[in-house]
């Protein structure tokens, strides 16, 4: 298949100022040539240099006037023949021209066939395939900008780094297992040793930012509950900016679920307002709050929602087996005055009205989410994905492994064991091993034309 030439369209199907389509492969510029009525032929155009084409159906009608852009392998983003069209962004065009380039002999990509080309050229390692993906998907400019350091091959180094030097450790073994009667001297041994643990001690550094990864791809979940009429709607449209949820006096006015996303501080949350919770109500109501326990219980952080004018004792509280940690108590309603019960240090005081605390609730989310670590993430906002960290898991007990081996002195031939396994793992973050089934899962998730 990968001698084949491929074309999709490149941007989003719906009408705008300009479409791009694109063609890659051995056969690119013949295909693109027979589309493309140019001045001079393809193959005389200097690499990323545009020319105007006139695009022509089999009739010799013209269907579009359209800028093309070569690039000449393995100058280009697969690292094979590429050519661009440039066309006006209405839908009939773009079908049309895309028809025709199946038509000369194109056959139409998979998805995320361009970005595996890439790969397998050596573009790109697998790591920075999936910063692709992550950064046509970033919601927040910590998630962007997470996606772009991975792009530029931030843990594709550290994980090649890691590799060299188990290499070196192996290599080691290795030679022990050869040449048997040399013995490992106590000098040797504790280098080893020292290096297995440097590399271990990374491999955990790495393993530490999974979560955070979690959240800048997906949002962190975050759930705002309560009593009916404490101001649970009202919060949602403070923190959005706009009227997303209906704001009513009758209690029961939110009966199901709304989500929306929503950035603070750079982080992305996927924020749940919920049916207020209360006894009795009928039976949409009572179905609505059975929903609004079940998101509390799977959130990354519940925003429990009060009404700080009334009595502490008189406030009903979420009942909930999450733990403390990932919990914030709002005293909404805070400029008509928080009630004496409540203790100075007790909740944030915020109002929906006027916007009163507004801004100490962003920071109080954002240290929750991040787990106190905020400034690591604005600094270093690189994060590993679940795949990195099924890797990154198996590197870990294999090193844990090999440094128990080595204690015990076991025969070099087991501890070897554990190294290979650990340097398979490593691979396999990069891509550097025969991973055909983890190559066609990262690529399932691209779109077409990616």
């Amino acid at each position: 298949m990968n001698n084949d030439t491929i074309a999709a369209i490149s941007t989003a199907l719906g009408e705008a100022a300009i479409s791009v389509l694109r063609v890659s492969g051995p056969q690119a510029l013949e295909v693109a040539g027979t589309v493309a009525r140019t001045r001079k032929p393809l193959a005389e155009l200097k690499p990323r240099q545009t020319q105007l084409a006139d695009l022509l159906d089999k009739e010799g009608h013209v269907i579009d006037h359209a800028m093309l852009l070569r690039f000449q392998a393995p100058a280009s983003y697969t690292g094979e023949d590429v050519v661009e069209f440039h066309c006006h962004g209405g839908l009939l065009v773009t079908q049309r021209v895309l028809e025709l380039l199946l038509a000369a002999g194109a056959r139409a990509a998979e998805p995320g066939e361009f970005t595996q080309r890439a790969f397998l050229n050596g573009k790109m390692d697998l790591t920075q395939a999936e910063a692709v993906m992550d950064l046509i998907h970033a919601q927040s400019t910590l998630a962007m900008r997470a996606a772009n350091e991975q792009l530029d091959g931030s843990i594709g180094r550290e994980a090649l780094q890691m590799r060299e030097d188990l290499i070196h450790v192996l290599a080691h073994i290795e030679a022990f297992i050869d040449f048997p009667e040399e013995d490992i001297s106590p000098e040797t041994g504790e280098a080893m040793l020292a290096r297995i643990e440097a590399v271990r001690d990374r491999v955990r550094r790495m393993l530490a930012t999974a979560e955070h990864g979690r959240i800048l791809r997906t949002g962190a979940r975050t759930v705002i509950c309560g009593e009916p009429n404490v101001g649970k709607s009202s919060l949602l449209n403070m923190l959005l900016g706009f009227e997303r949820a209906i704001v009513s006096h009758a209690a029961g006015t939110t009966r199901d679920t709304i989500e929306e996303m929503l950035q603070v501080h750079g982080i992305p949350l996927r924020l749940v307002d919920t049916a207020g919770l209360r006894e009795g109500g009928d039976e949409v109501e009572r179905h609505g709050m059975t929903r609004t326990g079940r998101e509390i219980e799977r959130a990354d952080l519940m925003i429990e929602v009060v009404d700080g004018t009334r009595a502490r004792a008189e406030t009903k509280r979420v009942e909930t087996t999450l733990e403390g940690s990932r919990r914030l108590l709002v005293l909404n309603k805070a400029d008509l005055g928080v009630h004496s019960s409540w203790s100075a240090d007790e909740g944030l005081r915020v109002s929906s009205v006027t916007r009163e605390g507004v801004e100490a609730l962003r920071a109080a989310i954002r240290d929750v989410v991040l787990h106190g670590s905020a400034s690591m993430m604005m600094d270093h906002p690189v994060a590993i994905n679940a795949r990195h960290k099924s890797c990154f898991e198996r590197v870990s007990a294999s090193l844990e492994a090999t440094l128990e081996s080595l204690l015990r002195r076991d025969a070099p031939e087991f501890t070897a064991i554990e190294a290979r396994e650990a340097l398979q793992a490593l691979g396999e973050v990069v891509g550097r091993v025969d991973i055909e089934e983890i190559l066609d899962e990262v690529f399932r998730s691209f779109c077409i034309g990616k």
